[in-house]
């Protein structure tokens, strides 16, 4: 039985993540800021740990509480304060790249040993078509209206990462995953999918065996070719 660490698992995408695949039959540790807010998690019958990717000893603690580790999904994620440039100042910057692509580094490299055990070790670094930029400049697409610096350029960052991580890495499994235009309180419920839709890429890639694809972004429909 796989087990799985998930970033950011009590709500929205980390939770139906979460459900997913515990159903799927793997043992999932998720990982929140606030284990006081993780009743919905625990009544699907994961484990909880308290891990906050922006703080060190956090991350390690975590880590050090896993006996093993097959699978992590870096899910954590922030959208930010500024939605275009007007609101857009370094402190808005640093704030969702430390919690998007620096906390995704921070316990990727806390979880290596562990996964460097597992004979089929996986990570998911969830990402965005926001930060893709064949999207952000197609009309048409529900990344092209968006205006958002931060987030868009913390995404983009995640997508290289992974093709990076996964050069690096030839032992394992490591792709990212579009949710795509999801109704999450990340955007007032406005996508147009649901979670269980915003999910089905993650779970797919979280499931791969070792002849499964690696240094890709994937969607729900599949690949999405760079």
């Amino acid at each position: 039985m796989p087990t799985t660490l998930i970033t950011g698992a009590n709500r929205s995408l980390g939770l139906e993540t979460t459900r997913r695949l515990l159903e799927a039959g793997h043992t999932v540790v998720a990982g929140v800021r606030d284990p006081a807010s993780a009743d919905a998690v625990r009544e699907l019958g994961a484990e909880v740990v308290q891990l906050d990717v922006t703080d060190q000893t956090s991350v390690d603690r975590a880590i050090a509480a896993l006996p093993a580790l097959d699978v992590l999904v870096n899910n954590a994620g922030v959208l930010g304060t500024a939605f275009g440039v007007d609101d857009l100042d370094p402190a808005a910057m640093d704030a969702v790249l430390a919690t998007n692509v620096t906390g995704v580094v921070r316990v990727t490299q806390a979880a290596l040993p562990l996964l460097r055990r597992s004979a089929n070790p996986v990570v998911v670094n969830v990402a965005s078509g926001v930060g893709f930029t064949r999207w952000l400049t197609t009309p048409g697409h529900d990344e092209y209206p968006v205006a958002a610096v931060p987030y868009a350029a913390s995404k983009a960052a995640l997508i290289a990462m992974t093709v990076q991580y996964a050069k690096n890495l030839p032992g394992f499994r490591v792709n990212a995953s579009d949710p795509g235009y999801t109704a999450t309180e990340f955007n007032g419920f406005g996508g147009h999918q649901t979670v269980t839709e915003g999910t089905d890429a993650t779970v797919r890639l979280a499931l791969l065996d070792q002849d499964g694809p690696t240094g890709e972004f994937h969607g729900r429909n599949g690949r999405i070719a760079y």
